[in-house]
């Protein structure tokens, strides 16, 4: 039974590895989810405020065209005295301006629709992935870390991520099975650190 010990403590230690993997794999998800509902229903509500801005812009451009053709009805003949040309001049100043308010009110709701884009796209890019900020850490320590260490950097960096325990063990399993990190332990508790350049090279050599 003495010689089995060792075996069976191995197997639980990836036993339990595994069962935190997987726990954060389904966090993971979970939170993509959210996501994805959330930027659904931003997007309907843009879709929304689109057709309304369509809406006006088309209210406007039919005001447009009826006003001047009820301008061009309305046009003073030849004899008309000059103080009475004077006043039409005026209208017809007036009716002139018409058009570019609808330009300008145009302008204005073609900027509403391109401001709504630049969000819409400024809020689906991401920023740095795990696997990126994870090496980027462990790149700068003169020592090799533990998952809890790692993760407890990450949050003081980058609190709006506020990234668990179990999610950065996962990110750093993943870094050692591509060669970008090696593992290394001590007693029960596991440690990471960057691979070194030589190997490094290596590993993007040989890498299928």
């Amino acid at each position: 039974m003495s010689e089995n010990t060792p075996t069976s403590g191995i197997s639980a230690d990836y036993a339990q590895r595994i069962e935190d993997d997987l726990a954060a794999n389904r966090s993971e998800q979970d939170r993509a989810r959210a996501e994805l509902t959330r930027l659904q229903d931003e997007i309907a509500q843009l879709e929304e405020g689109e057709r309304i801005l369509v809406r006006m812009q088309d209210v406007l451009g039919d005001a447009v065209k009826s006003a001047s053709r009820a301008g061009k009805g309305r046009r003073a003949p030849a004899s008309v005295p000059a103080a009475r040309s004077a006043g039409g001049g005026a209208a017809a100043k007036k009716r002139g301006s018409t058009p570019k308010s609808g330009a300008r009110a145009g302008q204005r709701s073609d900027a509403g629709r391109t401001a709504s884009s630049r969000k819409v796209s400024s809020k689906g890019t991401g920023g740095p992935t795990w696997r990126e900020l994870v090496t980027s850490y462990l790149a700068g320590q003169r020592e090799p870390k533990s998952a809890a260490e790692v993760a407890a950097a990450l949050t003081e960096a980058h609190p709006q991520r506020s990234p668990q325990v179990t999610v950065v063990r996962n990110t750093l399993e993943q870094g050692v099975a591509h060669g970008l990190l090696e593992r290394s332990k001590q007693g029960r508790s596991v440690y990471y650190s960057p691979v070194s350049a030589p190997d490094l090279d290596t590993a993007a050599v040989t890498a299928p």
